[in-house]
């Protein structure tokens, strides 16, 4: 029989540290307690105490999730692996950072850095999450509209199964077909799958060039239209992100800024590399035919204030009260005909909602901020969300882009999947850990 891990009773912590992630969404009951994994070793003997007891088990890094992946409820052992947080090795010659779950993702981009090369995901979220955490869910990013998500910086992956076994998965090399990918099976699977310990990630020559163009727009919907334009005109930003004017006011409000006095929507665009300079120049030639202003800038830090200013629209929108944090894609062409059905929804309802999107990739955020405590005023904010995820569907889209299913859209997921494919993953998911224990409160 495996030998009990060091577990934290529930009584000697603060409840909340571990029932939800930054979601606020938490299943019922206390867990078990948390083991706080120092290395590999403890990981591997918790799972294979809880895969001999059968006990669940939820992996946590950061909480910063925001699907309610990372939430645990009653019966639970909360794995905190945030203590496995170095960074192994970078190797500027392969392009390749060998790094433990628990390195916070802008760490590992500055440490890149250093050598000149870039880490390319970077979530809005990149200051507080964790390399596993993005692991877990895929996550996307600013910089997704040119280098794409996180699966597409995963090369190899080192993981414990249910069982307390460790496996590697994938290879160090940028080309490999050898067997079933199963590397990018796990990537997104938010610890269904095994826990991850280490991973070996993708970096990229770190571009000395990147410039900035700020446009601002009557209102969101001809924003939406722009980046359709620029695609349409071949140009690939490296950051393409809108943001409506609901959600400028609450930037404003936060940061003393003038941002909403503008315009009715905010355009952050942003190319990089040698070619930057002249590619920015197109950009603005394009916008300039439906944007209300357009302002290019070579100067990294003003480029960065602007990134930054973007960043700030959760955090503004969080700090106005209590809000449901919706993550639905839809096919780029669609963006602009589902900006403007979310602010149907939002007259329909009555609920207040925020949108900002990354719109390279079609990725949208509609934010709804509860305008009380009642239960009518949770009522409406349900209502709307419902009403986005269903919208998202008909457009041939999806229920999450980038934060996951979690215990928030299991329900959606399924929809989405249809039975058979539904079916499909469950075999799957008995494959790798057949007792069930593995983040249970996902399970589709």
């Amino acid at each position: 029989m495996a030998p009990a891990p060091d577990i934290v009773p529930i009584p000697e912590i603060a409840p909340a540290v571990v029932h939800a992630d930054r979601s606020g969404w938490s299943p019922a009951g206390d867990p078990v307690g948390v083991v706080r994994a120092r290395d590999v070793a403890e990981v591997r003997a918790t799972l294979a105490y809880a895969s001999a007891h059968g006990i669940p088990v939820v992996t946590r890094g950061a909480a910063s999730g925001l699907a309610g992946a990372a939430s645990a409820g009653e019966g639970v052992i909360v794995l905190d692996v945030s203590g496995l947080d170095r960074i192994l090795s970078i190797d500027p010659v392969d392009g390749v950072a060998r790094v433990e779950p628990g390195v916070i993702t802008a760490d590992l981009d500055r440490a890149a850095a250093r050598h000149g090369l870039l880490y390319a995901p970077d979530p809005g979220s990149v200051e507080i999450s964790t390399i596993g955490g993005n692991i877990a869910t895929n996550a996307g990013g600013l910089r997704g509209a040119k280098y794409g998500v996180t699966r597409d910086a995963v090369l190899a992956l080192d993981v414990v199964l249910a069982d307390g076994s460790l496996v590697h998965l994938g290879r160090d090399t940028v080309k490999g077909v050898v067997g079933l990918d199963l590397t990018s099976l796990v990537v997104g699977s938010e610890g269904s799958l095994g826990v991850v310990v280490g991973a070996t990630l993708r970096l990229l020559p770190r571009p000395r060039v990147t410039a900035t163009a700020a446009a601002f727009f009557a209102d969101v919907a001809a924003g939406a239209e722009a980046a359709v334009a620029l695609a349409l005109a071949g140009l690939r930003p490296s950051v393409l992100e809108l943001v409506d004017d609901r959600t400028l006011e609450a930037i404003d409000a936060l940061r003393g800024s003038d941002l909403a006095a503008r315009g009715g929507a905010f355009l952050l665009v942003q190319t990089d590399g040698f070619g930057a300079a002249d590619e920015i120049e197109a950009v603005r030639t394009v916008l300039a035919a439906t944007a209300a202003s357009v302002e290019t800038t070579l100067d990294a830090a003003e480029g960065l204030a602007l990134a930054a200013a973007r960043r700030d629209a959760l955090p503004a929108v969080e700090a106005r009260g209590r809000v449901l944090i919706e993550d639905i894609a839809v096919p780029r062409s669609r963006l602009a005909e589902a900006i403007r059905r979310i602010h149907a929804i939002a007259a329909d309802t009555g609920a207040d909602v925020y949108v900002f999107a990354h719109a390279g990739d079609g990725n949208l955020h509609p934010i709804i901020r509860l305008r009380d405590e009642t239960d009518a005023a949770r009522a409406q904010a349900d209502a709307a969300a419902e009403a986005v995820f269903a919208l998202a569907l008909e457009l041939g889209g999806t229920v999450s882009g980038e934060h996951g299913v979690g215990g928030l859209k299991r329900e959606w997921a399924r929809r989405e999947l249809g039975p058979d494919v539904v079916s499909l993953q469950r075999a799957v998911r008995r494959l790798f850990d057949p007792q069930g224990i593995l983040n249970p409160a996902t399970a589709l």
